[in-house]
């Protein structure tokens, strides 16, 4: 290991939300079904699968990780076509391996920290080979990335996980963004998704069975979904506004949310934390999760290696992503995609896959 030391505030944090989503998984008990009355439990677990990973990872050499991501890459896609082709649908989606004893396993989660990796190394090759890239140069390598994230986007979307895919698209636009690559071809990119968008939108107003024709059933009750959050209904929405709505200001205590909600240990997390803890527990959890993004931030501005810059940045822009992702949905700010809040919500593929993010992060510290 090196002499240098690690970041201790990050692990401080990093612990701190721990003991928040351990606390609020088990304040969601009381609504939870009774086959999932142990989650919190698991959550500990989890948690402590998470910092034994983290110790092994200060111990590693990353270079080794990063010069072979291309053979992950091929392991996550292998992955997700299995899922798509022997997966067991759980709510009209297979999203995950179900593994006996253990629980199940989420491909897509993992994807995410392989084409962080795989375009973060991507970006600093074409930035050493080309110190001055033309557009023809700049277009061949888009191309190239293109044809990176198009493979597990379009095997995620069929499961169907819109959210991750979407994750997948915000990972490549941001390390893009930081490597350089002129700003021209986000403004064609804007151009062409606007277009596509417009152009469903507007076959979905026009003609609905062509629609479903065309795009699927399933495609089409995504649309509708999204139409149902701009008009603010839905049971999970408003039960979640009631619940937060009952917390007034120091909250209703632990263990005692007053209604049920489907998904409160993941999805509607923050709903059953702000019932328990109230509106200054809110701003306190809000404030971690804050402070915790600008440590990153830090981390990232003091490291000398520009690979480490991209990834870092692609991490952050994942986790402020979903952040508020979460938090707005749950207000009815932002449509319900299933996107979880990091470290707070339950889950071990999630827990796990950013666990690992920051013993990477924890690693690149130390130079």
């Amino acid at each position: 290991m090196s002499k240098q030391k690690i970041d201790r505030q990050l692990l401080i944090l990093l612990f701190l939300l721990a003991i928040i989503s351990i606390l609020t998984i088990y304040s969601a008990q009381n609504i939870l079904p009774n086959y999932l009355n142990n989650l919190y439990i698991k959550q500990t677990l989890w948690y402590i699968l998470g910092f034994i990973i983290i110790i092994f990872l200060l111990k590693i050499n990353l270079t080794w990780v990063f010069d072979h991501i291309g053979i992950f890459y091929i392991i996550g896609n292998f992955l997700l076509l299995l899922l798509l082709l022997v997966g067991k649908p759980v709510n009209g989606a297979k999203c995950w391996f179900q593994i006996y004893g253990i629980g199940s396993f989420q491909p897509s989660e993992f994807m995410k920290l392989i084409l962080i990796v795989l375009l973060s190394r991507e970006m600093e090759n074409f930035n050493i080979e080309n110190k001055y890239p033309n557009s023809w140069l700049e277009f061949k390598f888009l191309i190239k990335i293109f044809c990176i994230v198009a493979i597990p986007s379009l095997l995620t979307f069929l499961e169907p996980d819109t959210g991750n895919v979407l994750i997948y698209f915000l990972i490549t636009a941001i390390i893009l963004l930081i490597g350089g690559i002129r700003y021209r071809w986000y403004i064609l990119l804007f151009l062409i998704v606007l277009g596509i968008i417009l152009g469903i939108i507007s076959l979905y107003f026009i003609d609905v069975n062509l629609f479903k024709k065309i795009l699927g059933d399933n495609f089409f009750l995504r649309i509708n979904r999204l139409l149902d959050w701009s008009h603010k209904d839905g049971y999970q929405l408003e039960k979640g506004l009631v619940s937060i709505g009952s917390g007034g200001l120091f909250g209703t205590g632990i263990k005692k949310v007053p209604l049920y909600f489907p998904e409160a240990q993941t999805d509607f997390i923050f709903a059953v934390f702000a019932s328990c803890f109230g509106f200054i527990g809110s701003i306190i959890l809000i404030t971690l999760l804050t402070i915790f993004d600008l440590k990153i931030i830090m981390i990232a501005k003091k490291t000398k290696t520009k690979i480490n810059k991209y990834f870092m940045a692609g991490v952050l822009g994942i986790l402020i992503f979903q952040q508020f992702q979460n938090i707005a949905m749950t207000f009815g700010l932002m449509p319900i995609t299933g996107i979880t809040l990091p470290f707070i919500s339950y889950g071990g593929s999630s827990l796990i896959f950013f666990m690992i993010m920051i013993g990477i992060i924890l690693n690149m510290s130390k130079e």
